[in-house]
């Protein structure tokens, strides 16, 4: 089944009664070449490159629940390429090319829209670390714009310029960032990873994971034993637990970062707009409903609920920058888990564990890293070289200290990242 306008036009008139599902639903084979546990954004982006740049196809992705229903189903949607550090800047700036034709790729709409991010900056010490920033950014072949305050205010101009303890300087503009459709996101992979041939597993937990002599063999499900020649763990905030059961101790902590929508209302933010002073970043769906968060809540849960606290920070940063949302009433919010790193980057390698690999650590940044994390380890998996893109993401940095990417700059700490 293939979209186009003419197709949908068709339906239309005719009730829409020619549309068949997205993907397959099959049994869980006895063997498979590669398993990839969790069937998120990361792991069926995996998948999909694996079938259609490999080539391989006797692929199996297991789900505990359904596609799609961990992070890549429940975040703030933005994508965005304004990294750096060597070692994450070329990663994000190349997914950001492929999300640029993710589109066309999939035969899918999922709703990318290059609306523009600008952070911005309140003092002359951000003004030179956004500086410093667009530069990087501008060397690896992306965009950025240093704006003074009169050309952030005549993009935005219903912030609070005239705060006394925030004053707004200026922004750094990120022309090709902006947001996509989250769950679009996962059901455009698993539709592309399907057609391929691939097998999607929901409602398939895996119990354990089965080496004999340094090597992989399979996983243990609830849907019976697996085989398999190589497993990909691709869990995010579960990482850490997977792990574990092949005797693995990851450096990850896991958190909670909530996130919060308001009823919907008519178009007024167009642009990604992040809070330099508060850790505020805020965006408007295409439904209508402000779309924000803010900072973690700083402790290791593996709860997908946030406390309050940590939403009234949240609230009163939003207040702080633009007092207008006041009188916007809050829908819902909600918790993803955050695997978080010490350098807060992400690991993308192999395990000593023959045929074990992981996919995990991406703390704030695994939405806007779907396709280029997909493609990079479906690279890893098929070659057992690791792409271009990724070479900084090893695990042993974390053993022997070499190439840790301090981002953020807030040190080797995983809850300060």
């Amino acid at each position: 089944m293939r979209f186009s306008g003419l197709r949908v036009l068709k339906e239309g008139l005719t009730g829409n009664r020619g549309w068949g599902p997205h993907w397959r639903d099959p049994a869980p084979k006895p063997a498979y070449d590669i398993v990839i546990i969790g069937g998120g954004g990361h792991g069926l982006a995996t998948a999909f490159y694996l079938a259609k740049e490999h080539g391989l196809t006797n692929v199996a992705v297991l789900e505990k629940g359904y596609l799609g229903g961990g992070n890549v189903g429940r975040n703030t949607t933005i994508v965005r390429a304004n990294y750096v550090l060597p070692g994450n800047s070329e990663f994000y700036s190349h997914s950001l090319k492929l999300w640029e034709g993710l589109e066309a790729e999939l035969n899918y709409n999922v709703m990318h829209s290059q609306r523009g991010l600008i952070n911005l900056f309140h003092s002359d010490g951000q003004r030179d670390a956004a500086a410093r920033r667009g530069n990087a950014m501008i060397n690896q072949g992306d965009d950025a714009e240093l704006l003074d305050r009169e050309g952030v205010r005549r993009l935005l101009p219903y912030l609070d310029y005239d705060q006394a303890r925030f004053p707004i300087h200026g922004g750094l503009y990120h022309r090709r960032g902006g947001t996509a459709r989250h769950d679009a996101v996962a059901w455009g992979f698993a539709r592309g990873a399907s057609t391929r041939g691939v097998d999607l597993i929901q409602n398939c937990e895996v119990t354990g994971i089965d080496t004999s002599g340094g090597k992989v063999t399979g996983v243990q499900t609830t849907r019976g034993m697996i085989r398999a020649r190589k497993v990909a763990i691709v869990t995010a905030g579960r990482s850490g637990q997977v792990a574990a059961m092949a005797g693995l101790r990851l450096p990850i902590e896991s958190h909670i970062l909530q996130a919060f929508v308001t009823e919907g209302l008519k178009p007024v933010i167009d642009n990604v707009v992040t809070f330099g002073m508060g850790h505020f970043y805020i965006s408007q769906s295409d439904k209508g409903g402000l779309v924000f968060g803010g900072d973690l809540d700083f402790y290791p849960s593996y709860a997908q609920r946030g406390n309050l606290p940590t939403a009234e920070h949240v609230m009163e940063a939003g207040m702080t920058l633009m007092p207008m949302i006041g009188k916007a009433r809050v829908l819902r919010s909600w918790g993803g888990i955050m695997d978080m790193t010490p350098d807060g980057s992400p690991i993308i390698d192999r395990t000593h564990i023959e045929g074990l690999y992981l996919d995990c650590g991406w703390c704030y940044g695994g939405f806007k890293a779907v396709p280029g994390s997909g493609y990079a380890l479906a690279h890893l998996l098929a070659t057992d070289r690791p792409h271009d893109s990724a070479r900084g993401f090893r695990l042993e940095r974390f053993r022997d200290g070499v190439g840790l990417m301090d981002e953020e700059g807030t040190g080797a700490q995983h809850v300060t990242h």
